[in-house]
């Protein structure tokens, strides 16, 4: 496959005076086989970023939702109002009701459409548990065996249930990936799999130990000290060309990112391109 990623949602933009950061992750993929976009933002962004950097929103074929979110999902109306019909690839959770706790007061987290409302805009929603190719050479990763034992996710997020608030282990999480002739591209949304998780995933289903890339979220900004430390020592030992974290990953942890891999790391933020 080839094309170029362009990155229209994330939580910093540099230099590119009239585009907008919010807290928030989209990407904007095209390729010989047509474009593509993989979350949406929480809808502050996604429109007006597009237009800054030359995207036509109208002509994407499918959009790919890496979970249930709102940082990820709340642009979804406003992209559906550009398109006629469109492919919305994601997992059958996307419309889970989801909370975190701030200041004793409950706060949805999640999806803020109702499937209706969107299917009305021209949403086809294709679910998927699995993993499995969209078009060739582009693959959504499908639930993410959890294996690490460091990787345990976050007690933030909060599903309810009948005895009241559980974890939610956000087993919608997926990753997008795109096989190039030089090896991987791996499109991370959140990273609430884990990061080591996710790549020893796509490793297994694809067969392919080369990663070209790995961009996206990462959620090791809030996470542990000893989750971050094992983390980035277990990505030193897989075969990873360029690293371009961003959204969750938080600026501390992207400096040590930066410290351990050098001229291997990349800030992938608003406006960054990546030619596949």
């Amino acid at each position: 496959m080839k094309g170029r990623l362009t990155i229209l949602c994330e939580n910093c933009v540099f230099g590119n005076i009239g585009a907008i950061a919010e807290h928030g992750w989209a990407v904007f993929i095209e390729t010989d086989q047509g474009n593509f976009l993989f979350d949406t933002g929480q809808g502050k962004s996604i429109v007006n970023n597009a237009q800054y950097f030359n995207k036509d929103l109208s002509t994407i074929k499918g959009i790919i939702i890496s979970h249930h979110h709102v940082d990820h999902t709340g642009g979804l109306l406003d992209v559906l109002e550009q398109i006629d019909k469109v492919k919305v690839y994601s997992h059958p959770g996307l419309f889970k009701n989801s909370y975190v706790i701030d200041k004793g007061k409950q706060r949805n987290i999640g999806i803020p459409f109702r499937r209706e409302i969107l299917e009305s805009r021209g949403a086809q929603f294709k679910f998927n548990t699995n993993f499995r190719e969209i078009v060739p050479d582009l693959m959504l990763s499908g639930e993410i065996p959890r294996l690490t034992e460091f990787e345990k996710g976050s007690k933030r997020f909060l599903l309810k249930t009948k005895e009241g608030y559980a974890q939610d282990l956000i087993i919608d999480d997926q990753t997008l990936i795109v096989n190039t002739e030089k090896g991987l591209i791996i499109i991370l949304g959140c990273s609430h799999s884990g990061m080591i998780n996710i790549i020893n995933h796509i490793i297994d289903k694809t067969g392919q130990n080369h990663i070209r890339t790995i961009i996206g979220g990462t959620h090791l900004g809030p996470a542990s000290e000893e989750t971050k430390e094992k983390t980035i020592q277990a990505l030193k030992k897989f075969d990873i060309e360029k690293i371009g974290v961003s959204h969750c990953t938080g600026l501390e942890t992207s400096m040590r990112l930066f410290q351990e891999f050098g001229d291997r790391f990349f800030f992938c933020n608003v406006g960054s391109i990546i030619d596949i």
